[in-house]
């Protein structure tokens, strides 16, 4: 055992090698250990031994010469910012620690070893990282989305049995409201959870309970104790064992199936009888282009961290593959945060740094900038292979109310970061297409009311409804032909893109907040209760 503070752990589960760790490899170009973002007091208590530091492979003696070079500028474009879903820790790492599959009747070899970030863990563990980028790699890539897909997600599943097979049951285990909270004080006492964690537990307890009691389900308090028990649990796991995302992260189905645990935990906060989905046909439009190998990209505002369930559960009834099949741009904070990482853990994305936390720390500026240049790499490679949906929030952060009339509207969009995706789309093998996507769902759970650098936001949990439109799509040339100026045309087209956001916007909210109904339909925003 190794006592790192006061928790106790096994030695092989320890997740990353410790500070002032001296890096080795058969690779032949430079590695080096990296820093991750430090995590403010007090929580360092905890998370000290979640991410002190990560092996990342220099690229700076890499051929780019093979690789595709307007996706290299864009890759190397200084305002390459992403967009997040936002959540609260900001301490991440994007590079998979892999279990050696030499023994696999024990755990007592199992170490970390630096990977591809698509390797399989067939693979040698002395293979050189940097080989993924060769230029024979480059031309098979959208082969090797397809082909790697069943390698990784075998190798994900084995790494989450490991992980249920060392996790206790201490929240499963519990029958009542009672034992439950019990729980959460005895863990604490015991130091394997965190006071700051557990105090979050508790209120998240708390909040949830209300939030489904509002509903007058006469289910409420069976309801509450099942969905809490679960979450509890999730959270449990991965402070006795974090689970750390790589750059293009699958949702994982099984042996827990983390997708369906978000589905379950939201679906109770949503009134269906005052929820409205604008435009349904257009969906339908896009399910067919992804089935015939399109890629389509959703340029939507972003409300809250529930964002991704609220669409799959509004698109449940008529296109349950799309939401199951859409790929989410995150944030690190989603990624890092133990109250959030088990939501996020559920869903395909690509992580990122978010760009209103990039200049947090100046010195990580850097580093955080070549982590979301691997990103984008990553999200190259699964345009190119073609039938992939992506929803992007170009504003880089939740939305937020007016300071001064208390009203919600989407954020800004900006420019570069939508056009930066829109050439993407355009050079990747597979035709690509552009459409305009609005969210309404603050109500059940809001972001704090300003951005906030520190972590460890209060989560308030309501009961409320919830919107979702999209709009037809908008080609580059229509709204650009007359510009005069590249510059122009990327402003243009983010302004033409935002006003349809917005438009889209307020229709759902005269439906939902003004109590119009269906009645708020429009000549540009059909809107219907497909579930009913």
């Amino acid at each position: 055992m190794t006592s790192d503070g006061p928790w106790t752990y096994p030695a092989q589960t320890r997740p990353h090698p410790p500070h002032n760790a001296t890096a080795t490899a058969t690779c032949p170009h430079t590695f080096r250990w990296c820093p991750s973002l430090p995590i403010p007091s007090p929580y360092w208590a905890f998370a000290k031994h979640v991410t002190p530091s990560i092996p990342v492979c220099s690229v700076n003696n890499l051929d780019h010469r093979a690789l595709n070079r307007p996706l290299l500028s864009l890759a190397r474009s200084p305002s390459l910012t992403m967009y997040i879903l936002s959540a609260t820790f900001s301490s991440t790492t994007f590079l998979t620690p892999r279990v050696s599959s030499s023994s696999s009747s024990s755990l007592s070899s199992a170490r970390l070893r630096l990977v591809p970030l698509r390797s399989s863990s067939r693979r040698s563990s002395s293979a050189c990282p940097c080989s993924f980028y060769s230029a024979s790699k480059v031309r098979a890539m959208a082969e090797m989305v397809k082909d790697k897909e069943e390698e990784e997600s075998l190798s994900a599943v084995e790494s989450a049995q490991r992980r249920e097979t060392r996790h206790s049951r201490t929240f499963l285990n519990v029958t009542s409201e009672a034992e439950l909270l019990s729980a959460i004080r005895l863990e604490t006492e015991a130091g394997r959870l965190p006071a700051i964690v557990a105090s979050g537990m508790e209120e998240l307890y708390w909040n949830y309970k209300n939030a489904i009691l509002q509903s007058g389900s006469p289910k409420a308090d069976e309801i509450v104790l099942s969905n809490m028990t679960a979450a509890l649990d999730r959270i449990f796991l991965d402070i006795e064992d974090p689970f750390v995302f790589s750059p293009y992260h699958k949702a994982l189905r099984e042996p827990f199936d983390y997708y369906m645990f978000g589905q379950n935990y939201i679906r109770p906060l949503v009134d269906f009888r005052n929820s409205y989905v604008g435009n349904i046909s257009i969906f339908y439009d896009m399910e067919e282009k992804v089935r015939q190998g399109h890629n389509i990209i959703l340029i939507s505002n972003h409300q809250t961290e529930a964002d991704p369930a609220v669409i799959a559960l509004l698109l449940e009834t008529t296109n349950p593959h799309l939401a199951e099949k859409m790929t989410y741009i995150a944030g690190d904070r989603v990624v890092t945060d133990p109250l959030c990482k088990p939501f996020s853990i559920g869903r395909n994305l690509i992580c990122v740094y978010s760009k209103k936390h990039m200049n947090d720390v100046p010195e990580l500026a850097e580093m955080k900038r070549k982590a979301n240049t691997r990103s984008l790499k990553e999200m190259a490679m699964l345009l190119r292979g073609g039938s992939q949906i992506i929803w992007i929030a170009p504003s880089g952060g939740r939305d937020r109310p007016d300071p001064v009339t208390d009203e919600w509207f989407p954020a800004p969009f900006d420019a570069s970061a939508l056009d930066n995706l829109r050439r993407l789309a355009e050079h990747s093998a597979a035709p690509g297409h552009i459409y305009p996507l609005a969210l309404l769902c603050h109500d059940i759970m809001p972001p704090p009311r300003q951005v906030e650098k520190e972590i460890g936001e209060k989560r308030m949990i309501a009961f409320h409804g919830t919107g979702l439109s999209v709009a037809p799509e908008i080609p580059f040339s229509d709204i650009t032909a007359s510009c005069k100026s590249p510059e122009e045309a990327k402003e243009a087209y983010t302004q033409a893109v935002y006003n349809v956001v917005t438009e889209q916007y307020n229709v759902l909210k005269s439906a939902i907040h003004g109590k119009q109904g269906l009645k708020a339909s429009t000549p540009n925003v059909s809107l219907s209760q497909t579930w009913i």
